[in-house]
């Protein structure tokens, strides 16, 4: 079973914002733009970027040339602000129903799994908190040979 890759693309977007804003701080950047980037279709893009709008990460601007831009600096919006705002449930989740009662291991490994998920979760958390869009953005330019200004 795979994990949603909604985390990744909110990630995405809001590094290209970041970007956007470094080098053409006037110019907003359309969800069509991104989704060039993604190689994905506009329409999941235009979710994605809604459910940012809604956590308060990014702002549209309507009508002709508009787009979007950053809500707040990106040293301001961590990974785990992208995270939140756009999954829901656990990263880990449990059995669809619970296992055997009568079954030794059935019985017990609910609770040991929940503690053991809650615990890789909360490790997860911490990680995404200690990262900003503008981490990520340092990140992709380094990696693309821009020089850090």
């Amino acid at each position: 079973m795979a994990l949603s890759t909604r985390c990744a693309t909110a990630i995405h977007a809001l590094t290209m914002l970041a970007r956007r804003e470094r080098e053409q701080p006037d110019e907003l950047l359309s969800s069509s733009e991104i989704a060039e980037s993604l190689a994905s279709n506009p329409v999941l893009v235009r979710r994605i970027l809604g459910a940012l709008r809604d956590a308060s990460l990014v702002v549209p601007v309507e009508g002709r040339g508009g787009g979007w831009h950053l809500a707040r600096p990106a040293e301001e919006i961590t990974l785990f602000d992208a995270y939140a705002a756009v999954e829901s449930g656990p990263v880990l989740p449990l059995y669809s129903h619970d296992p055997s009662r009568s079954c030794p291991v059935g019985r017990n490994m609910q609770a040991l799994l929940e503690a053991e998920f809650a615990d890789a979760e909360r490790a997860m958390a911490d990680r995404l908190r200690e990262r900003t869009i503008a981490c990520m953005l340092r990140q992709v330019l380094r990696r693309d040979g821009v020089p850090a200004s």
